[in-house]
C-alpha cells in the first residue's frame, strides 16, 4: 500500500513540475511578444516623427514660393480686381412660401380651441350640430 502511495506522490510531482515549466515556458514565450510589439510601437512612432520632420520641410513657406514660381504662371493681383463691399449684390429676402400659402388661405391667424371635455358641454345645441369650415369662420356674423 505504501508503494502505491509513493508512486503516486512521484507521478504527481512530476505532473506539476511539467505544468510549472509550461506555465513557466508559455510567460516567457508572452513576455517576448510584448517586447516585440513595444519595439514595434517604437519603429513606428520613430517613423511618424520622421514623415512630420519630412512634411514640415516640404511644406516651408520659401520652398513653396520657389517652386511656385517655377511651375507656376502667376501674376501679381491688379487693383480692379479688389471689390468693395457696396460693388456686392444685396442679400435677396428669405421666402416661405408655405407661410405665403397659409396666409393666402387665412390660416395663418392664431385660432382657439375648446377644451376637450367643457366647452362640448357648455355648447349650445346648434352649435355642436353645425360644422365650422374656414370660410364660415372667416366670414363675420356666423
Amino acid at each position: 500500500m505504501l508503494r502505491i502511495f509513493h508512486i503516486a506522490a512521484i507521478g504527481a510531482l512530476i505532473a506539476s513540475a511539467v505544468y510549472a515549466y509550461s506555465i513557466k515556458y508559455d510567460t516567457i514565450y508572452l513576455a517576448e511578444q510584448v517586447a516585440k510589439l513595444k519595439h514595434q510601437i517604437k519603429r513606428e512612432k520613430d517613423m511618424n516623427a520622421v514623415l512630420a520632420a519630412e512634411w514640415q520641410r516640404l511644406t516651408r513657406p520659401d520652398r513653396l514660393q520657389i517652386l511656385a514660381e517655377r511651375h507656376l504662371d502667376l501674376k501679381p493681383m491688379a487693383i480692379d480686381q479688389l471689390a468693395r463691399a457696396s460693388d456686392l449684390p444685396q442679400r435677396q429676402e428669405k421666402i416661405d412660401a408655405i407661410g405665403r400659402k397659409l396666409a393666402d388661405l387665412g390660416l395663418s391667424e392664431p385660432t382657439t380651441t375648446p377644451s376637450a371635455g367643457a366647452a362640448s358641454a357648455t355648447a349650445a345645441p346648434e352649435q355642436r350640430a353645425a360644422p365650422r369650415t374656414p370660410a364660415a369662420a372667416r366670414t363675420p356674423g356666423r
